[in-house]
Parts: C-alpha cells; sequence; structure tokens
C-alpha cells in the first residue's frame, strides 16, 4: 500500500512538471528576439508554393511569347513553377481585374501592358475607379517601338518625310488595332503634331490589318517593331520610321521620326510585371531580382531580339514613372476620342 502510494506521488509530481514546462508557448519570442522577426523568416521563405502569371491577352500574341519564353528560366531563378494563364478580352482589364481581385501575397502577377492598361480607366465610359496607384510595379519587361511602315512595292514614298509631306495635303488611312489603342493613338499623335491628315482603319490585329495594307486597300502600317521584322525581311514592307527617341537594333537604317521630319514622336508598347497593391517591399525586392536575372539571361536576350522585341529592365517607381508619363500622353489625346 505504501508502495502504491508512493508511486501515485511520483506520477502526480512527475505529470505537474511536465505542465509546468509546458506552460510556456513554444513560438513565443525570446528576450533577445526582435518583434516580427517570425513574419521576416516567412518572408525569406518566399516563395514556397507556384506562381500564377496572368497574360491579359491571347495565346500567341507578342506578350503570351515573351511571357513562354521567360518563365522557365524565372522558375529557376524562383525554385517554384510560374503558371502562365491567359485572360484575353476587355482590352486586357479581364486579367486585370482578376489580378486585382488576388491577395498582394506575391503568388498572382500579371503582365500590364500599354496604353490599354491607361485608356481602360481613363475612357469614362468604363466607369473604372482603379489607376495606377491600384498596383505595385515590379518591373517592365519589353518595350516595343512604335513604327510607319508601307508595302514594299508603294511608289508613293521611298522615306517618312515624303510621306508626311503627302499626308498634309491628302487624306491617308493608317491601320489601329482598337480604337484608343496604341496604333491608333499614333495616328493622333501625328495629326495633332505634324498636321497631318491620317484616318484611323480599325482592325482585329495585326496579322489582319498587315493583309489589308499588302492588298493595297489601307495606305499605311501603324504596328510595333515586333510585328514588322520578319515582313520586312521576306521583303513585303518597307519601315519608314520609328517613334522612339532612338534608334532600335532590329532596325539599325531605319531613322526615328525625329531624325525624319524634326518632331519628336513617342509611341511605344510597354509590357511589364505587376502585383495587386500592397504586396511586402521584401517580398517585391526577391521578385525584381529574380525577374531581372531571367530577363538578362544570354539566352532570353537572343530569342526575344529574334522576335524584334527590345527587353527593358526599368523596375519599381522608375517603371511607374514610365506609366505616368504614357498616362500623360492618353490624357493629352482623350479629348481626340470624344473622352
Amino acid at each position: 500500500m505504501k508502495k502504491l502510494f508512493a508511486f501515485s506521488a511520483v506520477c502526480v509530481l512527475a505529470v505537474g512538471t511536465l505542465i509546468g514546462c509546458t506552460s510556456k508557448s513554444p513560438i513565443a519570442p525570446k528576450s533577445n528576439e526582435p518583434v516580427g522577426s517570425q513574419a521576416s523568416a516567412t518572408k525569406a521563405d518566399y516563395p514556397k508554393k507556384p506562381i500564377t502569371l496572368i497574360v491579359s491577352f491571347a495565346a500567341g500574341g507578342g506578350t503570351d511569347l515573351g511571357a513562354r519564353l521567360l518563365t522557365p528560366i524565372l522558375e529557376k531563378e524562383l525554385g517554384v513553377p510560374v503558371v502562365v494563364e491567359n485572360k484575353p478580352g476587355g482590352g486586357g482589364w479581364i486579367g486585370y481585374s482578376e489580378l486585382l481581385s488576388a491577395k498582394p501575397d506575391g503568388y498572382t502577377l500579371a503582365y500590364v501592358n500599354t496604353p490599354g492598361l491607361i485608356t481602360g480607366y481613363v475612357n469614362p465610359t468604363a466607369k473604372r475607379k482603379e489607376n495606377l496607384d491600384s498596383f505595385d510595379f515590379i518591373v517592365n519587361h519589353v518595350l516595343d517601338a512604335g513604327v510607319i511602315a508601307v508595302k514594299a512595292d508603294d511608289k508613293r514614298f521611298s522615306n517618312v518625310k515624303e510621306l508626311v509631306e503627302y499626308a498634309k495635303k491628302n487624306e491617308l488611312s493608317a491601320s489601329s488595332n482598337g480604337v484608343g489603342s496604341g496604333n491608333h493613338f499614333a495616328s493622333l499623335q501625328m495629326n495633332k503634331q505634324l498636321g497631318t491628315k491620317l484616318r484611323a482603319v480599325q482592325f482585329g490585329g495585326t496579322s489582319e490589318a498587315l493583309t489589308s495594307v499588302l492588298g493595297g486597300h489601307v495606305d499605311i502600317l501603324m504596328a510595333k517593331v515586333g510585328e514588322v521584322v520578319e515582313p520586312m525581311k521576306e521583303g513585303q514592307l518597307k519601315v519608314l520610321a520609328v517613334m522612339m527617341p532612338n534608334r532600335v537594333p532590329q532596325l539599325p537604317d531605319v531613322p526615328t521620326l525625329n531624325e525624319a521630319v524634326g518632331v519628336n514622336i513617342e509611341n511605344y508598347s510597354i509590357r511589364g510585371i505587376a502585383g495587386p497593391k500592397g504586396m511586402d517591399p521584401q517580398i517585391v525586392a526577391k521578385l525584381q531580382e529574380a525577374f531581372e536575372k531571367a530577363m538578362k539571361n544570354p539566352d532570353h536576350v537572343k530569342k526575344m531580339s529574334d522576335m524584334g522585341l527590345n527587353i527593358d529592365t526599368t523596375k519599381g517607381a522608375d517603371f511607374k514613372k514610365m506609366l505616368q508619363k504614357e498616362e500623360t500622353g492618353v490624357n493629352e489625346l482623350k479629348s481626340l476620342l470624344g473622352w
């Protein structure tokens, strides 16, 4: 009986000791551990699962092709799968809206393209409250310069100066891929600053516009460098000018509009990466580093150049400033669209 009592007492003491040892939370910070260090550790572990990269345009387009060239290299930098999801429609705003409804945890990102990103909220009929401040801008990927081209056997214009002088006195039709698109703005910019009489003709895409120009139904192809490199090599097109401050590597013999006629008209498409507002700065910095390394990978640079696409890795606040400059340009022309 005494032995049984002694054994019971030992058990009670053991249980009490165990409870006393476990009464403190095992995750409580030590007295010398900075507050929030666990959160920092979690951020340092990012990413832990696949990342979704939304492309707000159809598969096979320039943005989609660039994304799919980039993601295999990006996956190696981040150590997790990066899944491209196409969400076309609404001038890009189907995908942008999905991005903005996602958690700002770094696991849902998207390409943002101009001018559609901006015209999508500047246009009052869209009734959108979102704007550039609704996003966290990570890094740009592509700066695709606007060009002015005609079919190769068009005898009227041997250079862009002749085209401009002709268009000041005669109406010329120019391709566009939607009201308020970058190509549409190119015609509006020329009319405003040069006094030309360009009439925009809307098409569903550049391939349709190219067919119409080559068939002689439309006078001018307004497009981007990446869309004219191959037709030019095949002898179908004559590229007259680049709408950028400097010439581009893919078209070294093609002058800028400023060189040719003394007026600096910039027209280009920005294609970069953004997340929803509120992302942690440490996660943004990690993404910037990974994207930049992937974009500057020699194999990626060569493949993009072969497609006629110029890589531009402007990031963070400077990336947003690029977009704000574009926004200013859209606002200067919106009255011409009845906005």
